[in-house]
This record gives C-alpha cells, structure tokens and sequence, in this order.
C-alpha cells in the first residue's frame, strides 16, 4: 500500500501473524528484495490494454459524462495512456493526459534553486479543483532515484504539496493507482530474484483478478476486522506490536470504487492497482511494542536489522545497520512533524497474486500478508 500522499515518511513492515481479539496465524511472507539499480527499458505488453483501459475506466472509476479526468503516466505507458485518454472521451468525459518520467524528477533537483522547493504550489491548487478522476501510472523505472537528494529539500518538496493533498482528499476525488511496487522494471525484478518476465506474469495476473470475487473477500475480512478491538502482530525475528483498531474505519482496496465507497469518500475512493487490501488508521496512541525488519531497501541500498520501538503510538527508537539505515534516519530527521506517529495496519487478500518459489518478492496484497507503517496517515483521520 504505497499511499499516493507523501506527506511525511512512510516505512512498510511485512510480517506474519495478526490477531483480532482471538489469536488467528496467517500464511507467514517476508516482503525482502535485492538487488541493483537498471537502466530503464520497455515494457513489452503482456496484458490486453485496450480491455484493461475500458475496464479501469467503465467498471473501476465509473466515469460518467461530463466529468474531468486527469491521466498522468510514462512513456513506457503510452499506448495504456492513449487508451485512457480515449475511453475517457467516449464515456463523455474530458481527459486532461500528462507526463512524469525519471529525468524530469532527477532534473527538479539537479537544475531547479533549493529556494523553490518551498514555493506555494499555486497551479496545482488550480488543477487539484478541476478533476473528478484521476488515473495515475506508476513511472519509476531506476532503484534509489533520489539517494543522492538532501533530506531536507525532499523533506521541503513533500511540506509543500501538503495542501494539493488535502484539496484532493477534501473533494473525494475517485484515483486509480496502478503499480502498487509491483510494476515490472529490470531492477525490480533483479532485487525480487526473479526475471523481468516472470514478474510481469505475476504484476499482470494479479491486476486481472476478478474483482467481484474481491469484493466479498475484503467485506468478509472488513466485518471480522471491524468486530476487533486490538490486533497483535508478532514474528520469530522478535515483533511484538500491538495496537488498538476498535471503532476506526476500516478500508477496501478491492479494484472497484463503487456507490458505497463514493458515499463514504476518501480514502474509500482510492484504488490500488493490483488491488487486495483492507486497511486502517488505527486507534491513535495504540501501538505498543516492537517492530523488527530484518532486511529492506531504502533508496537502492540495503537495511539489515531495522528495529523499531513504538510507545503510546508513537516511534520513540529506531535502530539498524547497513548503508540504507542511514539515509533512512537522515530523511526521518529531516521529515516534518507527525513523522513519529503510527500510521496504519494492512492486510492482504488477493488470492492471484502468488510467485515464484524461489523469488523473494512479498507485497502487502498477498493473501496472509499483514503490513504496518509509521508517517502520514491524514488519508485516514477520519
């Protein structure tokens, strides 16, 4: 669950068991990657992308006439995109297509004054009122795009779209997110141990589930959830976390934005592409206990032993060796207030994702998979 607003930093943990009043074990996964930093190639189709356009655009956002439609991807994407931009006019709609590629995010920080980085975003203020819709692709093709960023220009950067954020959480905009760090890149599929086209079967396999049959899944696993007071995650490694969910709103990426998430706004109406998630922000001040991470990534580099120690839910320890710990704690410094809360508890239930034996790749969409994070969670203070 990559959320779309990075208002403050976010760190993924997957562990392995939950339990929501009574002890449940689910089907231990470890989310781990490896691997380098690859020159960005194509993406060779392996799905039909005029059916999956008309189905992002008919069956997952509803596009209805007259609506404005904001479609933002790469050029790795342009047939998909020139897809979206058409189905989007013959439901009646006005597609407004951009851009975004690496160079030009590389670029903003290589060329663009520091001094701007904290510079009112008045044209997006604009544009964020227009939109009814918004389909994003991911486009991040190289590993550690901004290791050699300063944490405080990032950290500046992110403080100043704030209000752009909230303009479009305020006005329930229906946004479709298709990547979920999942999308089949060289360096991606390096770091998961896998080739590039056994990681697209799977990216791909897993967008094309049935999402009806997802829907019920994740009401099933919403009503259980919502009936809890508390859950407790704990692992081998030495997680032990708790952290209250009674009353909080629990959440659906099911890959349909349907009548009943329209009418309780965002972040319901936010989906994520492959999509099988149920998730929360939980009872603030709840969480209480141990995280431990025994191996990530943090900007292309390598994170071993990554503890982390939460009180009246709050971060109030991180520890960790390896050369990505540093940059990660760098950027935590440097990331404004509300950096140290506990933010959420995802669950994964997507039962057509599945891989390789021998890959290491985990995603908090996989069925069993429990993810928890700490940062910005204004998406779901509601």
């Amino acid at each position: 669950m990559r959320r779309t607003i990075p208002l403050s930093l976010s760190v993924l943990i997957s562990l392995a068991l939950l339990s929501c009043q009574q002890t449940e074990t689910v089907n231990p996964a470890v989310n781990t990657n490896t691997g380098e930093t690859a020159s960005p190639t194509k993406t060779t189709a392996a799905t039909d992308f005029e059916r999956l356009s008309n189905r992002l655009v008919v069956d997952v956002a509803n596009v209805k006439e007259g609506e404005i439609v904001f479609i933002n991807g790469g050029a790795r994407d342009l047939e998909l995109l020139e897809n979206l931009a058409t189905d989007v006019r013959k439901a009646g709609a006005f597609p407004l297509l951009t851009l975004s590629s690496d160079r030009i995010a590389q670029l903003y920080y290589q060329k663009v004054p520091e001094k701007y980085d904290s510079q009112s975003p008045d044209l997006d203020l604009k544009l964020a009122t227009l939109p009814a819709v918004v389909f994003q692709l991911e486009t991040n093709e190289m590993d550690g795009l901004f290791a050699d960023v300063p944490p405080s220009r990032l950290a500046a950067v992110s403080k100043a779209s704030e209000p752009v954020n909230s303009l479009y959480l305020k006005r329930n905009v229906r946004t479709v997110a298709l990547g979920n760090d999942l999308y089949p890149t060289d360096w991606r599929a390096s770091r998961f141990d896998m080739t590039k086209d056994e990681l697209s079967r799977t990216f791909w396999s897993a967008v094309n589930t049935d999402y009806s049959a997802l829907q019920v899944k994740g009401d099933e696993v919403r009503a259980a959830l919502a009936a809890g007071k508390q859950v407790h995650i704990t692992n081998p490694n030495g997680t032990d976390l708790k952290v209250g969910i009674e009353g909080r709103p629990f959440y659906v990426s099911d890959g349909i934005i349907s009548a009943e998430d329209v009418k309780r706004g965002a972040p319901a109406v936010t989906v994520y592409l492959p999509a099988g998630e149920v998730y929360c922000a939980p009872v603030p001040g709840t969480a209480e206990g141990k995280v431990v991470v025994s191996r990530d990534f943090y900007q292309g580099q390598e994170i071993t032993d990554l503890t982390l120690r939460f009180v009246a839910g709050k971060l109030v320890a991180m520890t960790g060796t390896g050369p990505g710990f540093a940059k990660l704690k760098a950027q935590y410094d440097a990331s404004p207030d509300g950096k140290e809360l506990f933010s959420f508890v995802d669950f994964g239930i997507n039962p057509n994702f599945s891989v390789p034996v021998s890959s290491k790749l985990g995603n908090w969409i996989q069925s069993g998979m429990v993810t928890v994070g700490f940062g910005n969670n204004t998406w779901g203070r509601r």
